[in-house]
């Protein structure tokens, strides 16, 4: 398979050494300064380009890719209120286009925990519910992705909850999401429920940004030549 990588910093140098472990050919890489690149021939030669880069670049990034006929993969976050463009160029257009909050495949089971748990703390009001993030210092969005993934998961199965908010409590229908920047921590994502009486965590801690990824290759392998919008539950099937 022919890839192309938008940006091209540390997870890029590391989706690539994966890339080519898995015979995969890497056709063009694009960082920062170097737009030219999404119209030369070695761009549109690529079945899917993976992308991670920032919430300012990546809405163009992915026209740009459309524009060349090439399908898209992105883990990039904090852009999410220009997904219906997105879902649109799909549905419409024809366009191809993978959205992980993150790639890591014990991050996706860790949300089919938290939705399997969430089910069954809608029958007990007693316990509260928040959400903890922490993520290294370089991490442009707050809270991440992954955590709003969670979050959503949470709303959408406890009756008691309407909205989360960030670093903030009191209200009884917020779920609070506390976000620490701090060092070069990969990502760790723990959902805590708490009554006068106890406390229940669940927590995903990454180790590094190789599953992550893993993940992207992953998903690049299973995107090519498949039409529309897709995600992990596409790929795993998780419910």
């Amino acid at each position: 398979m022919k890839i192309a990588l938008i940006g091209y910093g540390k997870m890029g140098h590391e989706i690539e050494k994966i890339a080519l472990d898995r015979g995969h050919e890497v056709v063009c890489t694009i960082d920062i300064h170097e737009e030219k690149k999404f119209d030369s021939p070695a761009f549109s030669s690529a079945d899917v380009a993976i992308e991670f880069t920032s919430p300012d670049s990546a809405l163009q990034n992915y026209r740009r890719s459309f524009a060349a006929g090439v399908a898209v993969v992105s883990g990039t976050t904090g852009w999410l209120e220009h997904l219906p463009e997105i879902r649109e160029a799909c549905e419409k257009d024809g366009r191809t286009f993978f959205y992980a909050s993150n790639f890591s495949l014990g991050v996706n089971i860790f949300f089919a925990l938290s939705n399997y748990l969430a089910k069954i703390m809608n029958q007990f009001p007693a316990y509260d519910v928040s959400i903890e993030e922490t993520h290294h210092i370089h991490k442009l969005d707050a809270p991440s992705g992954t955590a709003i993934t969670l979050a959503e998961g949470i709303l959408a199965r406890i009756d008691r909850k309407e909205k989360w908010v960030l670093d903030k409590t009191g209200n009884e229908v917020e779920l609070p999401i506390e976000a620490f920047r701090e060092g070069e921590v990969p990502g760790i994502h723990t959902v805590i429920y708490e009554s006068a009486d106890d406390r229940l965590r669940i927590t995903h801690d990454a180790k590094n940004r190789r599953g992550l990824a893993l993940g992207a290759v992953l998903a690049a392998e299973f995107t090519k030549g498949k039409q529309g919008f897709l995600g992990m539950n596409d790929m795993l099937s998780l419910l």
